[in-house]
């Protein structure tokens, strides 16, 4: 019986805790995984690991503390250690944990199929090697992972749930004389497409050879799913968050209602599709999920909110905390991310297509402002790809950006907990020759 499922330390340790707090918070991470990774055409490395952890929280008379340890067996150590925290804090407002919940059945985000032995990463590797083979272009790194893991949250006011994902990725990056290329796929259902993520790393190493300057300019573009991603990562999802509103370090803190965007923009999370990689019934305090429209019709909509941001400034958890595993406390964050907008063939007429960029974590997350270079960008038109450009920048403002846009694709692309189209965009700063 694996330690999750002997629940009667969680049960001890709620009891106990209750002697010195008011409340008792206990998540925890179980996780099975196997990798292979690729140097060339061989693997390099293939290994197994098994993780687990535990979060205690407690709050009493709202000081809040938290500790964490990745062996169970300790929890008595790890609950005092949360109880000491607490008491070097101040107190906040707090409007209490989440009681017991009746939450209806749902498709789990697991997969059967995916399977943790070395002949499911080995179909998956032949997958990438053969679809590489259909440009003129080496492998230099690469790999595969499958994983499965079990999330459980229990705490002193009544909630007990748990929920079991798997996970299965793929990626390539290859070169062609000087010029590189990457793609990737994930999914928690078996059915990725290794031949394609092959295919199209060899294609953008081959095809980005031999590049044109490019004027400095205004362009339209197209962001890939990718460079789209890579940009509101780091600007306009912080900005969403109700802590960073309240704290004066979000753009957007008094232009609730207003309109941001053009108006066919829709930014919203969904924790209810199986699309993506987020799908769950409660956030990782408990709170039952639900969909949030950030951005609709072009306005701003709504905020992010966990319960302790919630209690502070007198609001309601939106079913938004998150957690990078066991490590430590929650946070405000997404589940599945998705920008929606009015359907167009976003290559249709001329524009520079974008599929990465780098230096994107460099963006000022406050003002929106930012400073890439590009990476396997082309001028395209006639819904091709045909000139690589060799070297250039874009510069701009996010928050600018989404009042011009023009259309997404129909097609979209799982990235971790994002799900976004590409993005036609009007009248950008690229900075060339």
């Amino acid at each position: 019986m694996r330690w999750w499922v002997a629940v009667s330390w969680i049960e001890r340790a709620i009891t106990e805790g209750l002697k010195k707090v008011d409340e008792i918070e206990i998540f925890t991470v179980e996780g099975q995984s196997i990798t292979a990774e690729l140097r060339g055409k061989s693997i390099s490395v293939a290994k197994e690991e098994s993780s687990s952890g535990i979060c205690i929280r407690t709050i009493d008379k709202g000081r809040i503390g938290a500790s964490s340890t990745n062996n169970p067996i300790e929890w008595e150590r790890c609950l005092q250690a949360a109880i000491s925290a607490g008491k070097l804090v101040s107190p906040q407002e707090w409007s209490g944990l989440p009681g017991q919940q009746n939450f209806p059945s749902s498709k789990p985000c697991s997969d059967p199929q995916v399977q943790l032995g070395p002949a499911f990463l080995k179909d998956i590797i032949y997958g990438l090697i053969e679809g590489s083979k259909q440009y003129n272009a080496d492998i230099t790194s690469g790999g595969a992972e499958a994983s499965r893991t079990r999330i459980s949250l229990e705490n002193s006011n009544g909630f007990q749930a748990s929920v079991d994902y798997t996970d299965n990725s793929c990626s390539l990056e290859t070169i062609h004389e000087s010029s590189t290329g990457n793609e990737f796929d994930m999914s928690w259902e078996a059915k990725l497409d290794p031949f394609q993520t092959g295919k199209t790393a060899a294609f953008y190493a081959e095809k980005s050879w031999k590049g044109s300057d490019i004027n400095t300019g205004t362009y339209d573009i197209v962001l890939s799913p990718m460079a789209l991603g890579e940009l509101i990562e780091s600007t306009l999802i912080p900005a969403l968050s109700g802590k960073n509103v309240h704290a004066g370090r979000s753009l957007l803190k008094d232009k609730l209602n207003e309109e941001i965007a053009v108006n066919s923009l829709k930014v919203y999370d969904l924790p209810s599709t199986t699309e993506g990689l987020g799908s769950v019934l409660w956030d990782t305090e408990g709170t039952p999920t639900k969909r949030i429209d950030f951005i609709k019709n072009g306005a701003l909509n709504a905020f992010a909110y966990d319960i302790r941001t919630a209690s502070r400034y007198g609001k309601v958890s939106t079913g938004s905390a998150v957690r990078s595993g066991a490590s430590g406390s929650p946070g405000i964050g997404h589940h599945n991310l998705l920008v929606e907008g009015r359907n167009t063939e976003v290559l249709e007429e001329p524009a520079v297509f974008i599929k990465s960029v780098v230096g994107a974590h460099t963006a000022n997350p406050m003002s929106g402002d930012f400073s890439v270079e590009l990476s396997n960008a082309f001028l395209a038109e006639n819904g091709e790809l045909t000139t690589p450009v060799r070297k250039a920048m874009l510069a701009g403002n996010v928050f600018e950006m989404l009042k011009v846009i023009q259309g997404v694709s129909k097609e979209r692309k799982v990235i971790g907990d994002m799900i976004l189209p590409s993005v036609r965009i009007h009248d950008q700063t690229v900075i060339g020759v």
